[in-house]
């Protein structure tokens, strides 16, 4: 079911590390028509989608306060503890991140320093359907209320009967967020990029979503907001030698591939007994799932690699840059200094990724499709902006001028000397 490479010449390697290629150009047309709809027409464009594509008949896109009180009876206690417990993981490792404000003297009465300021409005999506990822609320939430964001608010699409998922509003009420709407797919990102009668303009988008919501992103971001990063599908990538546990590489690869039927997963290995009793494994624990159909037709985009050292194997996946990382491998620890692309790493046998995704506390929102290379996961940082500042006084300004005057002079900004020389006399 997954490609097999066996000891691959590194010129191969590009067709390793290809991912699927969706063609967006059928869809590109119909989600910009939307986008510009819900520009146009506001509410009464999101009422119409909402009807047309989740045929959902909506009175008010407006989640109401007893909606959310409703939502924690509706769910068992077993699920409120562990969200509960979710979240003071997510808290703990998240206000680790915030940065004391250093003021640097660069030259003698010249001082400078830099300072977080929480972005004041930012957009939450999170999908519903068949996976609603309540997970996802607190993974955006906590950081973002811990940035000091100002407002934030959710979007996320209705069931069938015209409520949000009671574990999303139980999520988002135990963050402190209750603003929250009735709206999915483009025409959410839309409300969020441009705003309507209902739902406020946001300054950031953040979530993820199907191929429609991310295209929608990327448009809107050239246009009047920003966006968490660039992203696709979900993937995994597992390197693995003879002390690997068959059966768990197997199900970490699996715990992927149910994401969607364009994910990947791909399997990096020294030892080829291990290649064959892990696709053994896929093949056993496949029957089991709910989610089999998804899962068979990500396995038919993925890999199995087999290669001649763990050397060649870290350079593969850095040269893959995955989303997620698993080292099911002897001297895991030491072999994660060498990573150089990835979103998230877990190291060892007893790290799947499952646990990064709900509850260990690292952050699950992360680049995809080779991203890795070059974005960082979301974390505390993407709901600030940095602004610098800097001070002088007279004796610092008379210190740094013949600087800033040569250099402005040889640049041909005769009003940049002048700032400075005007204040010397």
């Amino acid at each position: 079911m997954m490609k097999l490479f066996t000891y691959p010449s590194r010129k191969k390697w590009y067709k390793i590390i290809q991912r699927p290629v969706a063609d967006n150009s059928s869809l590109e047309k119909s989600v910009t028509k939307i986008l510009q709809r819900v520009k146009a027409k506001g509410d009464k464009a999101i009422l119409k989608y909402t009807r047309e594509f989740d045929a959902v008949e909506l009175k008010s896109l407006i989640v109401t306060p007893d909606e959310i009180t409703q939502a924690e009876n509706l769910i068992t206690d077993e699920l409120k503890t562990a969200i509960k417990q979710a979240k003071i993981n997510i808290e703990k490792f998240h206000i680790a991140q915030k940065e004391t404000v250093k003021k640097i003297e660069t030259m003698p009465g010249v001082a400078c320093w830099r300072q977080s300021i929480g972005i004041e409005k930012v957009g939450l999506y999170i999908p519903g359907g068949s996976a609603p990822l309540f997970s996802t609320v607190l993974m955006l939430a906590v950081p973002a209320k811990l940035a000091g964001c100002k407002e934030i608010i959710i979007c996320s699409p209705p069931s069938k009967d015209g409520t949000i998922n009671p574990a999303i509003l139980y999520a988002a009420a135990i963050c402190g967020i209750t603003t929250i709407y009735k709206a999915g797919g483009v025409q959410a990102i839309a409300a969020m990029a441009y705003g309507t009668e209902t739902i406020p303009k946001v300054f950031k988008i953040f979530g993820p979503g199907n191929q429609y919501v991310t295209l929608a992103k990327q448009i809107v971001q050239q246009q009047s907001v920003a966006i968490d990063m660039p992203a696709g599908p979900s993937e995994v990538l597992v390197i693995a030698d003879e002390t690997a546990i068959p059966e768990y590489v197997a199900a970490d690869l699996l715990s992927q591939a149910e994401h969607g039927p364009d994910s990947q997963v791909i399997l990096i290995t020294t030892s080829a007994a291990l290649a064959t009793a892990t696709a053994i494994a896929i093949e056993k624990q496949l029957k089991d799932l709910p989610r089999k159909e998804i899962a068979e037709k990500a396995l038919h985009n993925s890999k199995i690699v087999i290669v001649a050292t763990i050397r060649e194997a870290i350079e593969l996946s850095n040269a893959y840059a995955p989303e997620h990382l698993i080292l099911s491998c002897t001297n895991a620890l030491e072999l994660s200094n060498q990573v150089i692309a990835a979103g998230s790493v877990f190291i060892g046998n007893y790290s799947p990724e499952s646990v990064g995704d709900y509850a260990s506390g690292t952050n699950h929102t992360l680049p995809t499709n080779g991203y890795a290379a070059m974005y960082s996961g979301v974390s505390l940082d993407s709901f600030t902006k940095k602004i610098t500042y800097q001070q002088l006084t007279k004796e610092g300004l008379s210190t740094i001028s013949n600087t800033v005057m040569a250099m402005a002079e040889a640049e041909g900004l005769s009003a940049h000397k002048n700032a400075v020389a005007i204040r010397l006399k």
